[in-house]
């Protein structure tokens, strides 16, 4: 094998390893959420299933937790990325001496613990509302109210990390060419920067919402007496998890994969409607590919296809497979039951000797049973007590009354 082929391989043999890790998890997880049975698992295979996902739903407390959590995810991203965006726009304005401080004190929440900031968030706020006198149905002791407010403090971070990035690649003389004109700050920020930044603004907004969602060590403790998803899930597996755990997922792959293709489909499109020519023409010279490739339509057609999985699969009954492997399970147990009641062979009798106790163990529990003749227990001595045994065995009627 020539160099150039062992680098192919071994490049090869590497990229195979690294999505096997990465997508390993979710294939396995995705694979026993249709398993019917009650541990996660892909083997043995019981039944295929879809009562996991009706499980799911009809969890209450899931559900709930999970309208908990958009409500706060909605309230993080209303938040984060004005402050994120702010703190981007500072660090751009302040020269590098100050930016350097400025960057550190923005970006030290990313750097401490959650679990830090879950608590502060909480003790602080509670300290405030205490001091102005307020009880603990007040906002400042509200499990919303806090969560968000400790969220932000780190999510507001990630979105200025990504203004940052775009605010490095606009041309500021477009500004100062703007102000040059006549413009206000406030005109050219709303009709040159803000259109710009567009992109990022959408970026941090789906990075806050989904940094909210999965968040738990900073919510447990702020979220005082409520709950969201991820906190309900955690109880969930420290209770016990079953394949239900799997269905949500297999729900979030689904929702993830939705949203991707769709804006892959409106990137294209709007990439090829921006660079015009030929691009523009192979989507909007022929009506039938250009009504196919439209993101609405995209659209349209992924909804009717989970449409018509979630149909089929809510009518799907898996009952008389599941009632077959029960039934093989018990006659296995029954079988199973029947070989230890079996009696074992009867040992052949020798002269003087008394017959061995026929039992299912073969009499290994029998005197003698594991090797040696047993010795004869000798009679026990009669106690020496100072009531002149009047508690021994006929001591109180018949035979002679002991002398004391």
């Amino acid at each position: 094998m020539t160099s150039s082929a062992l680098v192919r391989f071994g490049t090869a043999t590497f990229c195979l390893l690294f999505f096997a890790y990465l997508f390993g998890p979710l294939i396995i997880m995705v694979v026993t959420a249709f398993n019917s049975s009650s541990f996660p698992r892909i083997v043995p295979w019981d039944c295929f299933t879809t009562d996991w996902f009706g499980k799911l739903a009809a969890d209450a407390k899931l559900v709930h937790g999970l309208g908990n959590s958009l409500f706060i995810g909605a309230g993080v991203v209303l938040v984060a990325t004005p402050v994120g965006l702010a703190a981007a726009l500072a660090l751009s304005e302040v020269g590098p001496r100050l930016r350097g401080m400025l960057y550190t004190v923005f970006i030290s929440p990313i750097l401490m613990p959650g679990i830090v900031i879950g608590i502060s968030t909480l003790l602080f706020w509670g300290k405030i509302g205490g001091g102005l006198g307020f009880g603990f149905d007040s906002v400042f002791f509200n499990g919303f109210f806090l969560t968000i407010l400790g969220q932000v403090c780190f999510i507001s971070a990630y979105s200025m990390l990504v203004f940052m990035a775009r605010i490095q690649r606009f041309d500021h003389t477009l500004m100062e060419a703007a102000l040059d004109m006549g413009a206000t700050p406030g005109q050219a920020f709303v009709k040159i920067l803000l259109p710009f930044l567009r992109p990022a603004i959408f970026s941090s907004a789906v990075l806050a919402f989904l940094a909210s969602l999965e968040n738990y060590n900073t919510t447990v403790f702020s979220i005082v007496a409520e709950s969201t998803f991820t906190t309900e899930l955690a109880s969930k597996v420290r209770l016990g998890i079953d394949p239900s755990i799997s269905a949500v997922a297999v729900v979030i792959i689904a929702t993830t994969l939705f949203g991707a293709i769709v804006h892959e489909a409106w990137q294209r499109r709007a990439n090829a409607l921006a660079q015009g020519g030929a691009a523009a023409q192979r989507i909007l010279g022929n009506p039938a590919a250009a009504f196919l490739r439209h993101p609405a339509t995209v659209g349209a057609i992924l909804a009717a296809v989970v449409g018509v999985a979630i149909y089929e699969g809510s009518h799907y009954d898996s009952s008389a497979c599941q009632q077959d492997i029960l039934d093989a399970k018990r006659r296995e147990q029954q079988r199973l039951f029947d070989e230890q009641r079996l009696p074992a062979a009867p040992a052949p009798e020798s002269s003087g000797s008394a017959p061995a106790p026929s039992t299912p163990y073969g009499g290994v529990f029998a005197p003698g049973g594991l090797g040696g003749t047993p010795a004869a227990p000798a009679p026990a001595p009669a106690p020496s007590t100072p009531y002149g045994g009047v508690f021994a065995p006929g001591g109180l009627g018949g035979g002679t009354k002991p002398n004391p």
